[in-house]
């Protein structure tokens, strides 16, 4: 029923998960870890992908019925039952079936943690003027990177972390290329990250302003710049918002962003 996979064209092609890879993203980066669980259907109608201790994410195709999809999904629940999977990242209504069967099969409960908006960029929309310039972070500025990362955690979610905890993210991101500033008058006001490339997309993640400098379009500008630089080279920038944070959202449409669907994120207890 099931079996291992890579995510290339044939399997993008004859599954259908092309027509939604934006909404799905994530999945091409967790099919790169070596140690990573893959598996898909024999009909290419489910794909399944986990790395140790994250989310497991799920696609499964529309065109199967509910039966089909609540039957397919009990099956893939007894499969990897026991392979230490803290929750489940999906649409919605398929997270829910998949932790349903997952947790009957565990006797656990489980909760949604978190819900996600994915969004694509096909055209960017500049603001108005807005000061200061993009500027790809450098060597210098791994201490700032570092900072501004441990308060986009706080922010997202509640938890209070320290500089150094992510200086070896920033140094690491920053080496890579990855890391992207607004700059006032050589003042870092602004970040935003490159997470990963596909084929296709880029993914954009770490958006953050530190509060003493919000609400003057420094957000949207770090982000429409590094999109024009994207799209110049043939790629659709994609990213996932948190449905409950409205300015957010706000910014990524006003900038050119358009909704690709939501994905629920699923804690087992």
């Amino acid at each position: 029923m099931f079996e291992s996979f890579e995510l290339d064209d044939r399997v993008l092609h004859s599954s259908g998960f092309k027509q939604e890879e934006v909404l799905h993203n994530l999945i091409h980066r967790i099919a790169e870890y070596a140690d990573a669980i893959k598996l898909k259907s024999i009909d290419d109608q489910l794909i399944f992908t986990q790395s140790t201790g994250h989310n497991a994410w799920l696609w499964v195709s529309k065109e199967l019925e509910v039966q089909q999809r609540d039957d397919l999904l009990r099956q893939l629940a007894e499969r990897v039952k026991d392979s230490g999977i803290p929750g489940i990242s999906a649409e919605p209504e398929t997270a829910k079936a998949f932790a349903e069967a997952f947790c009957a099969a565990k006797g656990k409960l489980y909760h949604t943690y978190m819900m996600l908006k994915a969004y694509h960029c096909p055209e960017v929309r500049k603001p108005g003027h807005v000061s200061g310039s993009l500027l790809q972070a450098g060597e210098a500025h791994i201490p700032v990177v570092a900072e501004f990362t441990a308060r986009f955690v706080e922010d997202a979610f509640g938890t209070s972390e320290q500089q150094e905890n992510f200086l070896s993210y920033a140094d690491e991101a920053v080496r890579a290329g990855n890391l992207y500033l607004w700059v006032v008058e050589g003042v870092p006001v602004s970040m935003a990250a490159i997470a990963h490339r596909s084929a296709r997309h880029v993914r954009i993640n770490d958006v953050y302003t530190p509060r003493t400098h919000r609400k003057q379009g420094y957000a949207s500008a770090v982000v429409v710049e590094l999109c024009q630089i994207l799209l110049a080279e043939g790629l659709t920038p994609v990213l996932y918002a948190d449905d409950k944070n409205p300015d957010s959202n706000k910014v990524y449409q006003t900038v050119g962003f358009v909704e690709a669907g939501q994905i629920a994120d699923i804690k087992f207890d």
